[in-house]
């Protein structure tokens, strides 16, 4: 379970970037944590199909 975020991030000069947001359950607790980061926006399918 991942989104991307509505708004993208730019800088002058820079490659574009999402924030992507990943649901991840804890094998421990079962509980879930999210964990974000900055993908460029080329390689944001890759990243939510990766495991």
């Amino acid at each position: 379970m991942a989104k991307k975020s509505v708004a993208s991030m730019r800088k002058e000069g820079g490659k574009t970037v999402a924030k992507v947001i990943k649901a991840v359950k804890s094998p421990k607790t079962g509980a879930y944590t999210f964990r974000e980061e900055m993908v460029p926006v080329d390689s944001v399918k890759d990243y939510l199909t990766k495991k």
